[in-house]
Order: C-alpha cells, then sequence, then structure tokens
C-alpha cells in the first residue's frame, strides 16, 4: 500500500510541478526554469541529506555502471520536455501522453531486462493494458 501512495503522490508533485514550471518559463526562458528547478532540486537534497543521517556519498562513484548517473542530465532533459508539452498541449493531454510513455518504455524495460532489471514474460492483458491506455489518449484528445 505504501507504493501505491507514493505512486499517486510522485504522480500529483509532477503535474503539478509541470504547471509550475511551465509558468515559470514564461516569465523567463526554458532555460533558466529548468536550472532554477534543477538548483532548488540540488539543495533540497543536500538539506535531506544533512538531516537524514548523511549517507555515503563516494559510493555512486564506485558503481559497475557509470552511466547509470546520468540520472541528473536525464532530470534537466525531463524538465524541459515536461514544460514543453504542458504549453504546447495542456496540462491533461501532456500529462496523459508523458504517463503512457512512461508505461510503455518501462515495460520494455521489463522485457527486455535492461539496465539491471529483472527480465519478466510478455504477458497480452499487459499490451492490452498499453493499448487501452492509448485510445484513452485517442477519446481524450477528440474534440
Amino acid at each position: 500500500m505504501f507504493g501505491v501512495i507514493m505512486a499517486l503522490v510522485s504522480g500529483a508533485l509532477m503535474s503539478i510541478q509541470g504547471v509550475f514550471n511551465t509558468e515559470v518559463t514564461k516569465q523567463s526562458s526554458i532555460w533558466a526554469a529548468a536550472g532554477f528547478v534543477q538548483l532548488t532540486a540540488l539543495l533540497t537534497c543536500v538539506v535531506a541529506w544533512f538531516v537524514t543521517g548523511k549517507g555515503d556519498v563516494a559510493g555512486m562513484f564506485h558503481m559497475d555502471r557509470k552511466y547509470m548517473l546520468l540520472g541528473g542530465v536525464m532530470g534537466a532533459f525531463i524538465t524541459i520536455t515536461v514544460i514543453k508539452s504542458m504549453d504546447v498541449l495542456g496540462p491533461a493531454r501532456a500529462v496523459m501522453i508523458i504517463v503512457v510513455s512512461q508505461l510503455a518504455i518501462a515495460y520494455l524495460i521489463e522485457l527486455l531486462g535492461l539496465f539491471g532489471v529483472e527480465k519478466v514474460g510478455f504477458e497480452w492483458k499487459k499490451a492490452l493494458g498499453m493499448v487501452l491506455a492509448i485510445a484513452g489518449i485517442v477519446i481524450f484528445k477528440w474534440d
């Protein structure tokens, strides 16, 4: 149940953050807004690190797969693409497409066992669920 609650909170925060970032971009620039988001995220993480007991930071630099450290680079581009998609499509349409894209890529990662994730077998009902999600986007977009 805890995982479901965290996922719901995450989705809500992502949607709200996207709207906030899009509005900030309208009065500055996309790179300034994205940079500010990343800077404030860094500051928040540093404060949380001090408050929660200071785990081992150096350990992440001893990883076998160094490419896993590119999450922050992806984060910058996630911020920018969310801002642009919300600006062009509006929050509801953008989030629907973003979520379906996340679902499709996550399932593909599981199917292929990429990035150290345990490989799972193909299931038709999951594929059908993806088709229904895409149909939902089409229906939602239908004017």
